[in-house]
Protein backbone atom coordinates (compact mmCIF):
# COMPACT_ATOMS: atom_id res chain seq x y z
CA UNK A 1 0.00 0.00 0.00
CA UNK A 2 0.80 3.31 -0.47
CA UNK A 3 2.32 5.49 2.53
CA UNK A 4 0.02 8.71 2.05
CA UNK A 5 -2.11 9.21 5.00
CA UNK A 6 -5.86 8.55 4.38
CA UNK A 7 -6.65 8.68 8.02
CA UNK A 8 -7.79 12.23 7.99
CA UNK A 9 -10.16 14.29 5.82
CA UNK A 10 -8.36 17.69 6.24
CA UNK A 11 -4.69 18.97 4.88
CA UNK A 12 -4.11 22.19 6.09
CA UNK A 13 -1.18 22.84 4.07
CA UNK A 14 -1.15 26.12 1.81
CA UNK A 15 -0.05 26.25 -2.01
CA UNK A 16 1.82 29.50 -2.75
CA UNK A 17 2.02 30.14 -6.80
CA UNK A 18 3.59 33.20 -8.02
CA UNK A 19 1.70 33.95 -11.19
CA UNK A 20 3.02 35.51 -14.71
CA UNK A 21 4.99 32.72 -15.88
CA UNK A 22 4.55 31.08 -19.78
CA UNK A 23 4.03 26.93 -18.45
CA UNK A 24 6.14 25.20 -21.25
CA UNK A 25 7.14 21.11 -21.30
CA UNK A 26 5.95 17.32 -21.82
CA UNK A 27 4.13 15.79 -19.86
CA UNK A 28 1.52 12.60 -19.29
CA UNK A 29 -1.65 12.02 -18.33
CA UNK A 30 -2.66 9.98 -15.22
CA UNK A 31 -5.01 7.54 -15.03
CA UNK A 32 -9.20 8.97 -14.97
CA UNK A 33 -10.06 9.01 -11.24
CA UNK A 34 -13.71 9.03 -12.19
CA UNK A 35 -13.15 5.87 -14.54
CA UNK A 36 -11.14 4.30 -12.22
CA UNK A 37 -13.76 4.94 -8.95
CA UNK A 38 -16.11 2.70 -10.82
CA UNK A 39 -13.66 -0.01 -12.21
CA UNK A 40 -12.67 -0.59 -7.98
CA UNK A 41 -16.36 -1.23 -7.88
CA UNK A 42 -16.17 -3.73 -10.42
CA UNK A 43 -13.37 -5.18 -9.10
CA UNK A 44 -15.49 -6.77 -6.45
CA UNK A 45 -17.28 -8.78 -8.65
CA UNK A 46 -14.59 -10.58 -9.83
CA UNK A 47 -14.37 -14.20 -8.40
CA UNK A 48 -10.01 -14.33 -9.78
CA UNK A 49 -7.11 -11.57 -9.27
CA UNK A 50 -7.95 -8.76 -11.15
CA UNK A 51 -4.96 -5.69 -11.90
CA UNK A 52 -6.20 -2.63 -13.48
CA UNK A 53 -2.87 -1.00 -14.44
CA UNK A 54 -2.88 2.73 -14.67
CA UNK A 55 -4.59 3.71 -11.81
CA UNK A 56 -4.51 6.78 -10.77
CA UNK A 57 -1.95 7.80 -6.98
CA UNK A 58 -4.59 9.50 -5.52
CA UNK A 59 -5.98 9.93 -1.99
CA UNK A 60 -9.54 8.64 -3.52
CA UNK A 61 -7.59 5.09 -4.52
CA UNK A 62 -6.42 4.48 -1.42
CA UNK A 63 -10.24 5.09 0.41
CA UNK A 64 -11.73 2.61 -1.82
CA UNK A 65 -9.08 -0.33 -1.49
CA UNK A 66 -9.53 0.56 1.93
CA UNK A 67 -12.92 -0.08 1.83
CA UNK A 68 -12.31 -3.43 -0.43
CA UNK A 69 -10.11 -4.30 2.56
CA UNK A 70 -12.65 -3.93 5.56
CA UNK A 71 -15.00 -5.14 3.17
CA UNK A 72 -13.23 -8.77 2.48
CA UNK A 73 -11.83 -8.00 -0.80
CA UNK A 74 -7.74 -8.18 -1.02
CA UNK A 75 -6.65 -5.18 -2.23
CA UNK A 76 -3.22 -3.70 -2.60
CA UNK A 77 -2.05 -0.66 -4.30
CA UNK A 78 1.43 -0.63 -5.98
CA UNK A 79 2.52 2.71 -7.67
CA UNK A 80 -0.09 2.96 -9.97
CA UNK A 81 -1.76 -0.54 -10.09
CA UNK A 82 -4.75 -1.40 -8.13
CA UNK A 83 -4.43 -5.49 -7.85
CA UNK A 84 -7.57 -7.31 -6.44
CA UNK A 85 -8.02 -10.93 -4.80
CA UNK A 86 -11.47 -12.16 -4.01
CA UNK A 87 -12.67 -12.49 -0.46
CA UNK A 88 -13.06 -15.77 1.34
CA UNK A 89 -15.69 -14.17 2.76
CA UNK A 90 -17.43 -10.67 2.89
CA UNK A 91 -18.40 -8.32 5.44
CA UNK A 92 -20.67 -6.01 3.35
CA UNK A 93 -20.79 -2.96 5.60
CA UNK A 94 -19.32 0.50 4.05
CA UNK A 95 -17.66 1.97 7.44
CA UNK A 96 -19.29 5.61 7.33
CA UNK A 97 -15.80 7.49 8.04
CA UNK A 98 -14.75 6.20 4.53
CA UNK A 99 -17.72 5.84 2.59
CA UNK A 100 -18.78 9.65 3.09
CA UNK A 101 -15.69 10.72 1.93
CA UNK A 102 -15.99 9.40 -2.13
CA UNK A 103 -18.79 9.77 -4.62
CA UNK A 104 -19.16 6.29 -5.59
CA UNK A 105 -20.32 4.71 -2.46
CA UNK A 106 -23.37 3.74 -3.87
CA UNK A 107 -21.92 2.06 -6.96
CA UNK A 108 -19.22 0.08 -4.23
CA UNK A 109 -22.69 -1.27 -2.35
CA UNK A 110 -24.22 -2.46 -5.24
CA UNK A 111 -21.43 -4.35 -5.78
CA UNK A 112 -21.51 -5.81 -2.53
CA UNK A 113 -25.35 -6.62 -2.67
CA UNK A 114 -24.43 -8.36 -6.21
CA UNK A 115 -21.54 -10.17 -4.38
CA UNK A 116 -22.52 -11.16 -1.00
CA UNK A 117 -26.70 -10.51 -1.21
CA UNK A 118 -26.47 -7.68 1.42
CA UNK A 119 -25.09 -4.17 2.44
CA UNK A 120 -25.40 -1.87 4.35
CA UNK A 121 -23.61 1.70 2.97
CA UNK A 122 -23.89 5.48 4.54
CA UNK A 123 -24.81 8.06 1.95
CA UNK A 124 -21.97 9.30 -0.36
CA UNK A 125 -19.91 11.97 -0.04
CA UNK A 126 -16.73 13.73 -2.36
CA UNK A 127 -17.08 17.11 -3.49
CA UNK A 128 -19.51 19.43 -1.21
CA UNK A 129 -21.26 21.46 -4.14
CA UNK A 130 -24.49 19.39 -4.47
CA UNK A 131 -26.15 16.65 -2.85
CA UNK A 132 -25.47 13.26 -4.29
CA UNK A 133 -28.82 11.45 -5.03
CA UNK A 134 -29.01 7.81 -4.81
CA UNK A 135 -32.66 7.05 -5.84
CA UNK A 136 -31.88 5.77 -9.52
CA UNK A 137 -29.44 3.46 -7.44
CA UNK A 138 -31.82 2.26 -5.06
CA UNK A 139 -34.30 1.96 -7.67
CA UNK A 140 -32.10 -0.60 -9.66
CA UNK A 141 -31.57 -2.30 -6.46
CA UNK A 142 -35.26 -2.91 -5.48
CA UNK A 143 -35.94 -3.79 -9.70
CA UNK A 144 -33.50 -6.71 -8.70
CA UNK A 145 -35.17 -7.94 -6.27
CA UNK A 146 -33.73 -6.57 -3.20
CA UNK A 147 -35.44 -4.99 -0.29
CA UNK A 148 -34.09 -1.28 0.87
CA UNK A 149 -34.17 0.44 3.77
CA UNK A 150 -33.04 4.16 4.19
CA UNK A 151 -32.87 5.39 7.60
CA UNK A 152 -30.65 8.02 8.99
CA UNK A 153 -28.00 8.09 6.26
CA UNK A 154 -27.44 4.84 5.70
CA UNK A 155 -28.66 2.45 3.48
CA UNK A 156 -29.40 -1.48 4.49
CA UNK A 157 -30.16 -4.02 1.04
CA UNK A 158 -30.47 -7.19 0.51
CA UNK A 159 -32.32 -10.12 -1.26
CA UNK A 160 -34.26 -12.52 0.43
CA UNK A 161 -35.31 -14.76 -2.61
CA UNK A 162 -34.36 -15.87 -5.68
CA UNK A 163 -32.92 -13.47 -7.99
CA UNK A 164 -34.11 -12.82 -11.41
CA UNK A 165 -33.57 -10.63 -14.60
CA UNK A 166 -34.81 -7.11 -13.94
CA UNK A 167 -35.54 -4.21 -16.01
CA UNK A 168 -34.60 -0.59 -14.31
CA UNK A 169 -34.77 2.92 -15.86
CA UNK A 170 -31.82 5.11 -14.65
CA UNK A 171 -32.82 8.26 -16.23
CA UNK A 172 -33.27 11.06 -13.74
CA UNK A 173 -35.79 14.25 -14.47
CA UNK A 174 -33.44 16.76 -13.67
CA UNK A 175 -29.94 15.74 -15.13
CA UNK A 176 -31.10 12.81 -17.82
CA UNK A 177 -29.04 9.76 -17.49
CA UNK A 178 -27.51 8.56 -14.53
CA UNK A 179 -24.33 7.83 -14.50
CA UNK A 180 -23.68 6.23 -11.26
CA UNK A 181 -26.57 4.00 -11.32
CA UNK A 182 -26.42 2.83 -14.74
CA UNK A 183 -23.35 1.24 -13.64
CA UNK A 184 -24.59 0.17 -10.11
CA UNK A 185 -27.66 -1.93 -12.18
CA UNK A 186 -24.95 -3.26 -14.54
CA UNK A 187 -22.94 -4.62 -11.61
CA UNK A 188 -26.24 -6.21 -9.66
CA UNK A 189 -27.13 -7.62 -13.22
CA UNK A 190 -23.27 -9.30 -13.83
CA UNK A 191 -24.44 -11.57 -11.46
CA UNK A 192 -27.98 -12.45 -12.03
CA UNK A 193 -28.91 -15.72 -14.80
CA UNK A 194 -30.27 -14.47 -17.29
CA UNK A 195 -30.58 -11.05 -19.55
CA UNK A 196 -31.37 -7.92 -17.47
CA UNK A 197 -32.28 -4.56 -19.33
CA UNK A 198 -31.04 -0.99 -18.11
CA UNK A 199 -33.16 2.15 -19.77
CA UNK A 200 -31.87 5.29 -20.72
CA UNK A 201 -28.45 4.22 -20.06
CA UNK A 202 -25.13 7.09 -19.49
CA UNK A 203 -23.14 6.60 -22.33
CA UNK A 204 -20.06 8.44 -20.58
CA UNK A 205 -16.65 6.96 -20.45
CA UNK A 206 -17.12 5.34 -17.18
CA UNK A 207 -19.80 3.46 -18.08
CA UNK A 208 -18.46 2.19 -21.41
CA UNK A 209 -15.22 1.46 -19.62
CA UNK A 210 -17.07 -0.74 -16.62
CA UNK A 211 -18.97 -2.34 -19.47
CA UNK A 212 -15.36 -3.14 -21.21
CA UNK A 213 -14.16 -4.80 -18.15
CA UNK A 214 -17.27 -6.64 -17.27
CA UNK A 215 -17.02 -7.99 -20.88
CA UNK A 216 -13.94 -9.18 -21.28
CA UNK A 217 -14.56 -10.73 -17.57
CA UNK A 218 -17.68 -13.21 -19.31
CA UNK A 219 -20.14 -11.08 -19.00
CA UNK A 220 -22.77 -10.33 -21.65
CA UNK A 221 -23.30 -6.54 -22.93
CA UNK A 222 -25.24 -5.53 -25.81
CA UNK A 223 -26.04 -1.87 -26.60
CA UNK A 224 -28.89 -0.97 -28.13
CA UNK A 225 -27.99 2.88 -29.01
CA UNK A 226 -29.40 5.06 -26.36
CA UNK A 227 -32.30 3.24 -25.29
CA UNK A 228 -31.55 0.32 -23.48
CA UNK A 229 -28.15 -1.47 -22.07
CA UNK A 230 -28.89 -5.44 -21.82
CA UNK A 231 -26.71 -7.39 -19.56
CA UNK A 232 -26.63 -11.23 -19.14
CA UNK A 233 -25.19 -12.38 -16.49
CA UNK A 234 -22.60 -15.01 -15.38
CA UNK A 235 -22.22 -16.91 -11.98
CA UNK A 236 -17.98 -16.66 -13.13
CA UNK A 237 -16.70 -13.95 -13.13
CA UNK A 238 -13.04 -13.40 -14.97
CA UNK A 239 -9.92 -11.40 -13.75
CA UNK A 240 -7.01 -10.40 -15.41
CA UNK A 241 -5.59 -7.36 -16.22
CA UNK A 242 -7.44 -3.79 -17.23
CA UNK A 243 -6.05 -0.60 -18.39
CA UNK A 244 -7.24 2.74 -16.92
CA UNK A 245 -7.89 5.54 -19.79
CA UNK A 246 -5.53 8.62 -19.40
CA UNK A 247 -7.93 11.09 -17.44
CA UNK A 248 -9.49 14.01 -19.63
CA UNK A 249 -10.40 15.88 -16.66
CA UNK A 250 -6.52 16.27 -16.53
CA UNK A 251 -5.69 16.43 -19.56
CA UNK A 252 -7.86 19.20 -20.43
CA UNK A 253 -6.62 20.85 -16.90
CA UNK A 254 -3.33 20.73 -17.98
CA UNK A 255 -4.34 22.44 -21.49
CA UNK A 256 -6.01 25.45 -19.43
CA UNK A 257 -3.40 25.92 -16.68
CA UNK A 258 -0.79 26.38 -20.30
CA UNK A 259 -3.34 28.39 -22.22
CA UNK A 260 -4.06 31.00 -19.24
CA UNK A 261 -0.42 31.64 -19.23
CA UNK A 262 0.12 31.94 -23.07
CA UNK A 263 1.54 28.73 -23.06
CA UNK A 264 2.18 25.78 -25.01
CA UNK A 265 2.48 22.19 -23.82
CA UNK A 266 2.31 18.07 -24.61
CA UNK A 267 0.32 15.81 -23.55
CA UNK A 268 2.06 12.83 -24.41
CA UNK A 269 -0.01 9.66 -24.87
CA UNK A 270 -3.10 11.84 -24.94
CA UNK A 271 -4.43 12.97 -28.19
CA UNK A 272 -6.65 14.89 -29.24
CA UNK A 273 -9.14 12.29 -29.94
CA UNK A 274 -9.46 11.43 -26.36
CA UNK A 275 -11.34 14.65 -25.26
CA UNK A 276 -14.83 14.96 -26.04
CA UNK A 277 -16.02 16.83 -28.86
CA UNK A 278 -17.90 19.63 -26.66
CA UNK A 279 -14.74 20.39 -24.95
CA UNK A 280 -12.94 20.09 -28.52
CA UNK A 281 -15.27 22.75 -29.72
CA UNK A 282 -15.62 25.08 -26.71
CA UNK A 283 -11.77 24.96 -26.61
CA UNK A 284 -11.93 26.00 -29.99
CA UNK A 285 -13.98 28.92 -29.61
CA UNK A 286 -12.12 30.04 -26.61
CA UNK A 287 -8.51 30.07 -28.53
CA UNK A 288 -7.32 27.14 -27.45
CA UNK A 289 -5.54 24.71 -29.98
CA UNK A 290 -5.81 21.04 -29.87
CA UNK A 291 -3.59 19.41 -32.52
CA UNK A 292 -2.05 16.47 -32.98
CA UNK A 293 1.59 15.68 -32.06
CA UNK A 294 3.59 12.26 -31.96
CA UNK A 295 0.68 10.40 -30.76
CA UNK A 296 -0.71 13.28 -28.15
CA UNK A 297 -1.75 17.30 -28.31
CA UNK A 298 -0.52 20.25 -28.77
CA UNK A 299 -1.84 22.80 -26.85
CA UNK A 300 -1.45 26.50 -27.51
CA UNK A 301 -3.24 29.86 -27.63
CA UNK A 302 -1.63 31.59 -30.64
CA UNK A 303 -4.28 34.70 -30.30
CA UNK A 304 -4.85 34.82 -26.77
CA UNK A 305 -7.88 33.91 -24.84
CA UNK A 306 -10.77 34.62 -26.40
CA UNK A 307 -14.98 34.65 -24.63
CA UNK A 308 -17.38 31.97 -25.24
CA UNK A 309 -21.36 31.24 -25.12
CA UNK A 310 -21.69 27.81 -24.26
CA UNK A 311 -22.98 24.50 -21.95
CA UNK A 312 -22.23 21.59 -20.16
CA UNK A 313 -23.57 18.84 -20.82
CA UNK A 314 -23.28 14.68 -20.98
CA UNK A 315 -20.67 13.04 -22.93
CA UNK A 316 -19.60 13.82 -25.60
CA UNK A 317 -20.73 17.51 -24.70
CA UNK A 318 -18.61 19.67 -22.76
CA UNK A 319 -17.48 18.19 -19.05
CA UNK A 320 -18.90 19.47 -15.77
CA UNK A 321 -15.87 18.57 -13.92
CA UNK A 322 -14.09 21.22 -16.79
CA UNK A 323 -16.41 24.07 -16.29
CA UNK A 324 -14.59 25.85 -12.64
CA UNK A 325 -11.12 25.22 -14.45
CA UNK A 326 -13.15 26.85 -17.83
CA UNK A 327 -14.53 29.38 -15.39
CA UNK A 328 -11.01 31.10 -14.49
CA UNK A 329 -9.62 30.95 -17.99
CA UNK A 330 -12.31 33.04 -19.29
CA UNK A 331 -11.58 35.20 -16.44
CA UNK A 332 -8.85 36.21 -19.08
CA UNK A 333 -10.68 36.97 -22.45
CA UNK A 334 -11.78 40.28 -23.48
CA UNK A 335 -15.46 40.42 -23.28
CA UNK A 336 -18.56 38.84 -21.91
CA UNK A 337 -18.83 34.76 -21.92
CA UNK A 338 -21.45 33.32 -20.58
CA UNK A 339 -22.20 29.04 -18.93
CA UNK A 340 -24.82 27.54 -18.83
CA UNK A 341 -24.32 24.66 -15.89
CA UNK A 342 -26.91 22.35 -17.04
CA UNK A 343 -25.06 19.29 -14.93
CA UNK A 344 -25.41 21.04 -11.40
CA UNK A 345 -27.06 24.25 -11.53
CA UNK A 346 -25.54 24.74 -7.93
CA UNK A 347 -22.02 24.35 -9.15
CA UNK A 348 -20.73 28.00 -8.44
CA UNK A 349 -18.33 27.34 -5.02
CA UNK A 350 -15.08 29.07 -7.09
CA UNK A 351 -16.75 32.51 -7.95
CA UNK A 352 -16.43 34.13 -4.72
CA UNK A 353 -12.78 32.88 -4.53
CA UNK A 354 -11.96 33.68 -8.10
CA UNK A 355 -13.69 36.94 -7.22
CA UNK A 356 -11.06 37.89 -4.56
CA UNK A 357 -8.27 37.33 -7.88
CA UNK A 358 -9.89 40.28 -8.91
CA UNK A 359 -12.27 38.46 -11.70
CA UNK A 360 -15.62 40.01 -12.45
CA UNK A 361 -18.13 36.66 -12.09
CA UNK A 362 -21.47 36.34 -11.15
CA UNK A 363 -24.08 33.47 -10.91
CA UNK A 364 -27.99 33.75 -11.99
CA UNK A 365 -29.34 30.21 -11.26
CA UNK A 366 -27.52 27.97 -13.32
CA UNK A 367 -25.92 30.59 -15.58
CA UNK A 368 -22.76 31.95 -15.10
CA UNK A 369 -21.08 34.88 -16.69
CA UNK A 370 -17.65 36.12 -16.69
CA UNK A 371 -16.63 39.85 -17.98
CA UNK A 372 -13.27 39.75 -19.27
CA UNK A 373 -10.64 41.12 -19.13
CA UNK A 374 -9.96 40.69 -15.56
CA UNK A 375 -6.46 42.02 -14.42
CA UNK A 376 -5.86 39.23 -11.74
CA UNK A 377 -3.95 40.08 -8.45
CA UNK A 378 -2.34 37.73 -6.22
CA UNK A 379 -5.17 36.19 -3.33
CA UNK A 380 -5.20 34.15 -0.03
CA UNK A 381 -8.01 31.61 -0.96
CA UNK A 382 -9.12 28.23 -0.08
CA UNK A 383 -11.02 25.31 -2.17
CA UNK A 384 -13.48 23.13 -0.92
CA UNK A 385 -13.97 20.71 -3.88
CA UNK A 386 -11.51 19.02 -6.18
CA UNK A 387 -12.20 21.03 -9.21
CA UNK A 388 -12.92 24.29 -7.37
CA UNK A 389 -9.31 23.77 -5.93
CA UNK A 390 -7.89 23.31 -9.42
CA UNK A 391 -9.65 26.49 -10.92
CA UNK A 392 -7.95 28.16 -7.91
CA UNK A 393 -4.78 27.18 -9.01
CA UNK A 394 -5.63 28.11 -12.44
CA UNK A 395 -6.27 31.91 -11.87
CA UNK A 396 -3.25 32.01 -9.61
CA UNK A 397 -0.48 31.32 -12.52
CA UNK A 398 -2.00 34.63 -13.95
CA UNK A 399 -2.13 36.77 -10.90
CA UNK A 400 0.32 39.31 -10.42
CA UNK A 401 1.95 38.50 -7.14
CA UNK A 402 2.05 35.58 -5.02
CA UNK A 403 -1.07 33.62 -4.64
CA UNK A 404 -1.87 31.19 -1.46
CA UNK A 405 -4.71 28.24 -1.84
CA UNK A 406 -5.40 25.73 0.64
CA UNK A 407 -7.57 23.03 0.24
CA UNK A 408 -5.06 20.66 -0.59
CA UNK A 409 -7.01 17.59 0.71
CA UNK A 410 -9.39 18.43 -2.29
CA UNK A 411 -6.45 18.51 -4.67
CA UNK A 412 -4.85 14.94 -3.20
CA UNK A 413 -8.69 13.46 -4.26
CA UNK A 414 -8.43 13.80 -7.67
CA UNK A 415 -4.98 14.93 -8.35
CA UNK A 416 -1.67 12.55 -8.18
CA UNK A 417 0.70 14.99 -9.38
CA UNK A 418 -0.44 17.95 -10.87
CA UNK A 419 1.51 20.64 -8.99
CA UNK A 420 4.51 18.68 -9.69
CA UNK A 421 3.42 19.12 -13.16
CA UNK A 422 2.99 22.67 -13.03
CA UNK A 423 6.70 22.81 -11.58
CA UNK A 424 7.91 21.26 -14.58
CA UNK A 425 6.56 23.71 -16.79
CA UNK A 426 8.11 26.31 -15.14
CA UNK A 427 5.26 27.77 -12.81
CA UNK A 428 7.20 29.18 -9.42
CA UNK A 429 5.14 27.23 -6.36
CA UNK A 430 5.54 25.88 -2.87
CA UNK A 431 3.41 24.02 -0.41
CA UNK A 432 3.88 24.59 3.22
CA UNK A 433 4.70 21.66 4.61
CA UNK A 434 4.14 22.99 7.93
CA UNK A 435 0.69 22.64 9.59
CA UNK A 436 -0.61 25.18 11.71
Amino acid sequence: MSTIDITTTSDERAVRITGGRRLTGTTTVQGSKNIALHLYAAAILSDEPLTLVGAPEILDTLVVADILHRTGTRATVTGDEFATRPADSYFPVIPDDLGRRIRTTAVMGGALLARSGKVTFPTPGGDAFCARYIDRHLAAMEAAGAEVEVNRGRVRARFTGKRLPFITDVETREWGPSLGATVTAMLLAARVPGTSSILNPSVEPEVTHTAALLSQAGVGIEWRGRKALNVTGTDCIRGGVFTVPPDRLEAATLALAAAITGGAIHLDGFPPAAFPDGLVSVFADAGIQLDPLNGGTAVSTPAGPRPVQMATGPHPGFPTDVQPQLTAFLTRAEGASRIDERIYSQRDSHLPALAAFGAAVNATGSVITVQGRSALRAADVVGEDIRAVTALVIAALAAEGTSTIRGMYHLRRGYGSLLPKLATFGAKLTIDQEKP
